[in-house]
């Protein structure tokens, strides 16, 4: 892993026709009513997406520290890093400048595509945190797990998450160019546990190379909301996705995390 250089800082029916004038109406009276129906669906799962049900106590880094997991949460043959370590981690392979000319409406996806890139170089996904923050990283093989809780409660992570839904269609394939090489970076929807208010989780996969190496990176990214607060899990590296510990990590994490909130001691770490 290098550390990323300055220059690069901060630049992942056609209707059918009605046979009579009757018949005209009565479509319409029943597309306005569906309409009306499919507004009201809409708004009523907004309205339940923005509604913050799970307790809004306020985090204090000893009640971030006490919400991370624990390699028994996650299973497998993962091991737990120094925070100095997973600090540091920083993949070169997300460091280049999306290529404007891949996309239809040219800068303003190609915005957002390098935000993507910038903030899962910067570990900073949901943005930077306005309150405590604390993160933790696990080892396995090639693969590496960097999980976080934070809180939001002067932002609206709830933002962030709507940005990242919009990610698999805006930014699906796109090139990343770095020098003289060229990365191909694909994105999709994955899915993750109903837990917590709201969710959202994706698939990067870069493909290319760095020093002239051929490599693939995928990784697992996954973001949940619990009030105004979150957790965050990126997962994976060149060994491939890591669903399976992403998965874990956001069931067991936002357990804690609810339990932290609510003034409770998490429960144990399952054992095997």
């Amino acid at each position: 892993m290098t550390r990323r250089p300055a220059r690069l800082v901060r630049v992942l029916s056609s209707t059918l026709a009605a046979g009579t004038l009757l018949s005209t109406a009565a479509c319409s009276d029943d597309a306005g009513a569906e309409g009306t129906r499919v507004q009201g669906v809409t708004a009523s799962r907004a309205a339940a997406q923005r509604q913050t049900p799970s307790p809004t106590a306020t985090l204090s880094t000893d009640g971030a520290r006490t919400a991370l997991i624990t390699e028994a949460d996650i299973e497998d043959d993962w091991t737990q890093v120094k925070d100095t370590e997973a600090k540091s981690w920083h993949d070169s392979l997300l460091i280049g400048t999306v290529d404007v000319s891949d996309f239809l409406t040219a800068k303003a996806q190609a915005s957002d595509c390098q935000r993507l890139l910038d903030s899962l170089f910067d570990d900073d996904l949901l943005g930077r945190p306005s309150g405590a923050s604390e993160l933790r990283g696990f080892r396995q093989g090639d693969s590496r797990l960097l999980y976080q809780v934070a809180s939001y409660d002067r932002t609206d992570p709830q933002d962030s998450l709507n940005w990242m839904a919009t990610l698999p269609e805006k930014c699906d394939q796109f090139t990343v160019t770095d020098g003289k090489e060229r990365r191909t970076v694909q994105v999709v929807e994955i899915s993750l546990p109903q837990v917590g208010d709201a969710r959202q989780g994706l698939r990067v996969t870069v493909q290319g190379s760095t020093g002239g190496d051929e490599a693939t990176l995928t990784l697992d990214v996954a973001a949940v909301r619990v009030g105004d607060d979150a957790i965050t899990v990126t997962a994976g590296g060149l060994d491939g996705d890591e669903n399976d510990s992403a998965q874990q990590a956001v069931r067991q994490g936002t357990q804690r995390l609810k339990d932290v909130l609510a003034g409770k001691s998490p429960a144990a770490s399952p054992t095997d």
